[in-house]
């Protein structure tokens, strides 16, 4: 029966130290994304919703997802799902209304 060694190093072990730079100037650990696409989600739906526009609703949607995504497990998950929510009631809401297929902004209406 042999010793077995121990082959870890103590002296090379570095423990984690998280940033200190909340209180300098110029740096914020806060991440606005989330927040900035849930405002940018909310007015697109709106916009979908009240002028019928299916583009307007996709970016909505496009922008609530990247909300849901980004968000931190703090965040408040009532307004985030309450947008998300919205979002798919303005492109339902849109296709309800208007069944035919979405034409690009920039192309002719037929």
């Amino acid at each position: 029966m042999s010793m077995q060694v121990d082959p870890r190093r103590k002296d090379k072990v570095n423990r984690y130290k998280a940033p200190q730079n909340q209180g300098q100037a110029g740096s914020s650990s806060e991440d606005l994304m989330p927040d900035y696409m849930n405002i940018l989600g909310m007015i697109f739906s709106m916009c979908g919703l009240m002028m019928k526009l299916k583009w307007c609703a996709w970016f909505a949607l496009y922008c609530s997802c990247i909300s849901f995504a980004s968000s931190r497990v703090s965040d408040d998950a009532k307004q985030v799902l309450s947008s998300f929510m919205l979002s798919v009631s303005a492109v339902v809401m849109s296709y309800l209304q208007n069944p035919a297929p979405m034409t690009p902004p920039w192309a002719p209406a037929p």
